[in-house]
């Protein structure tokens, strides 16, 4: 019921505690953020203020006084210990009630990739973390910030009625599904066992969509995000759900690390439209070679692993050999398009 999410960030800077409700406004599934840093997920210009409201006294750690910078993970909770509890206010105290704005990460479809959220809350112990100093006392329970996040802008009645229907779907960089959030679960039938049991991503994409998929696949790969792909997603009953999805590269330490699709389901007249206007370009380039990939032999000399996300361009193009009544089902990787196509079962086409 609450219009935004909440969240416990320790003295560390370490988010302790996240509602369930963060991917509605962030796109980042609890489990994901939980026991991270929270300034991974905050605009580097507004970290200092975060690291301000995290103090009791306002007085976020600086370097002077020949301590290690508070920009690097480890030295936020060299600062963080320092608390002797006389010195600190009593709990109920008005200092140590917080509220201000702080944009962080989003992996919605909102322009900038980021989103001001005001936070507002106040510092309380947590207890039962039973830490030790490094000659082995125990330390003394520290302040948290515990916080509710609402989003600075309140949404629109229409981002409120489509937000109902969409679902977000985590896969591996290969696309292969790892979890489905309740709404997809909902849409689609699947439970997640079933979704990860069935392979790669690619056996549940209609076959006259795979290429365009791969193609935005490939493209989410160089730049980070998809761009808007509406397709057809088979649901359990065996039916075709058209949906209009974004794809985007979430990174750990600089490196991809999966990929979070947020998919709305549209009604069959909108897919017809899309895919009139997908049928006015050509669905492959010449430019680059792949039309000699029709009448090669699998597996195709010279051409990169297929299970690589970056041979994604060769093994797209090989969707054709099933129309072409080609059924050599010995040495066909089962997660290549090909491999994908032929492991559907023809009764839902």
């Amino acid at each position: 019921a609450l219009n935004g999410f909440v969240l416990v960030v320790t003295s560390e800077g370490l988010i302790f505690y996240s509602s369930h409700t963060i991917q509605d406004y962030l796109g980042f599934h609890q489990t994901d953020v939980m026991h991270q840093s929270v300034f991974e997920l905050i605009h580097t210009e507004d970290q200092q203020e975060f690291r301000r409201n995290l103090h009791w006294a306002l007085n976020a750690p600086h370097t002077p006084e020949g301590e290690p910078s508070a920009e690097g993970g480890k030295s936020i909770s060299s600062s963080a210990v320092t608390y002797k509890l006389d010195q600190l206010p009593p709990e109920n105290s008005s200092f140590l009630e917080r509220s201000f704005v702080c944009r962080f990460r989003c992996l919605l479809d909102n322009s900038s990739g980021f989103l001001a959220l005001n936070l507002q809350g106040r510092l309380k112990f947590l207890h039962g973390q039973n830490k030790r100093s490094e000659d082995g006392s125990a330390l003394p329970p520290q302040l948290a910030l515990f916080a509710i996040s609402t989003p600075l802008q309140p949404p629109s009645i229409l981002q409120i009625r489509t937000k109902n229907m969409i679902f977000r779907t985590k896969h591996k960089l290969d696309f292969t599904p790892l979890a489905c959030d309740a709404k997809g679960k909902i849409v689609l039938g699947y439970t997640e066992a079933e979704l990860r049991m069935c392979g790669t991503g690619y056996q549940f994409v209609h076959a006259a969509d795979m290429l365009y998929c791969a193609e935005n696949h490939v493209r989410m790969m160089k730049t980070g995000e998809s761009g808007l792909t509406v397709f057809r997603l088979l649901t359990k009953e065996n039916r075709w759900k058209w949906v209009q999805a974004n794809a985007r590269l979430v990174y750990k330490n600089g490196k991809p690390e999966y990929i979070i699709v947020t998919q709305r389901p549209l009604v069959d007249e909108e897919g017809g439209e899309h895919l009139r206007k997908r049928s006015m370009h050509l669905p492959f380039t010449f430019a680059t070679g792949e039309a000699l990939l029709y009448q090669s032999a699998y597996p195709l000399p010279g051409f990169p692993d297929p299970l690589q996300s970056k041979g994604k361009t060769s093994k797209s193009k090989k969707t054709f050999h099933s129309h072409g009544g080609c059924s050599q089902k010995n040495g066909v990787d089962p997660s290549s398009l090909l491999g994908a196509v032929m492991r559907q079962d023809k009764a839902v086409y």
